[in-house]
């Protein structure tokens, strides 16, 4: 095992932002991406200057772009509410009446437009929709993190869940999964990652087909574990760049953790802020990083040691 730690210089591309997450690389040069105490989708020019494309009442969090060139939400409903800490901004505690349900969602990027897309499985109502990937097949994997209520003791256990962005189904894909958070998959998309946020893991199951995954004991399985991070660090949203490397934001320990494809190596690439929620790549040869740094509401960039992976539909 090899770790190695950087500190990138980082460009500041915007500030003043509640709470950004879910950044998309657009090819005109823009970043498209939540604010999730907005709570608003925005878009963010190269200049710094904003745009809100819609407000999404609720808790906007994972974004991408589909097949059809709309953006798809996953919205948590509110589940968290905003803080002030030493003048960062933090999720604080569940408040049910701030919360609106759990819910994916398609944007029109020209008009505005939102549609509720799910708000349920199998009858069981989707309780805070974290992230999401495409698959290029027409639908999408995505995490609920679920809820962790303290007023009442409770906390979700949830799962991950494959839909299609056409509206057409939705299916449980994996249960129980504990907090999951960021989810992407291998450049060769056989491969699906997710994060879980309160145990510091970075997951891994082959996949068998879209929306399938092998069957094996997953939650026994020592392979099914690609890197656990030591000490207090929680994870956030994750990328997966070209060469196959899981690019995990790191929360407390702020910044990128990026795990090499066979979980021998390690890079940590430092931001200086304590929630590093996102990350994605862009730029003409995919080697620019824009990082989500929500407690100081930042958009910021940096070079990146390797290409990023040009996603499904980007």
């Amino acid at each position: 095992m090899s770790a190695q730690s950087f500190t990138p210089e980082l460009t500041e591309i915007a500030s003043g932002l509640r709470f950004p997450e879910g950044p998309i690389w657009m090819p005109d040069g823009t970043i498209v991406l939540v604010e999730m105490f907005g709570p608003r989708l925005t878009r963010v020019h190269p200049d710094g200057t904003t745009e809100t494309i819609a407000d999404i009442p609720g808790g906007p969090n994972g974004a991408a772009v589909g097949p059809d060139g709309a953006i798809y939400l996953c919205n948590n409903g509110g589940s968290f509410t905003p803080e002030e800490l030493d003048g960062l901004v933090i999720p604080g505690p569940f408040d049910p009446h701030r919360y609106s349900g759990g819910k994916i969602q398609r944007v029109d990027p020209h008009d505005g437009t939102v549609i509720d897309l799910y708000t349920e499985c199998d009858g069981r109502p989707l309780r805070a929709p974290n992230d999401i990937v495409m698959d290029g097949h027409g639908g999408f994997w995505f995490t609920d993190h679920g809820i962790r209520d303290l007023a009442s003791r409770t906390a979700d256990l949830t799962a991950l869940y494959y839909a299609k962005a056409d509206g057409s189904g939705i299916s449980e894909v994996l249960f129980p999964v504990e907090a999951p958070n960021g989810i992407g998959l291998s450049p060769d998309t056989d491969t699906l990652y997710w994060a879980e946020t309160f145990n510091g893991r970075v997951l891994r199951r082959s996949i068998a087909s879209p929306g399938e995954l092998v069957e094996t004991h997953a939650n026994l399985d020592p392979f099914a574990t690609l890197y656990g991070l030591p000490g207090m660090q929680l994870l956030d949203s994750l990328a997966v760049d070209g060469d196959g490397w899981v690019c995990v934001a790191t929360l407390i320990n702020g910044g990128i953790t990026a795990i090499s494809p066979d979980g021998t190596e390690i890079e940590h690439h430092a931001t200086g802020d304590p929630l590093t929620t996102n990350v994605c790549f862009g730029g003409e040869d995919l080697r620019t990083a824009f990082v989500t740094l929500s407690a100081t509401g930042r958009l910021a960039s940096f070079t990146w040691p390797r290409a990023g992976l040009r996603l499904a539909h980007q």
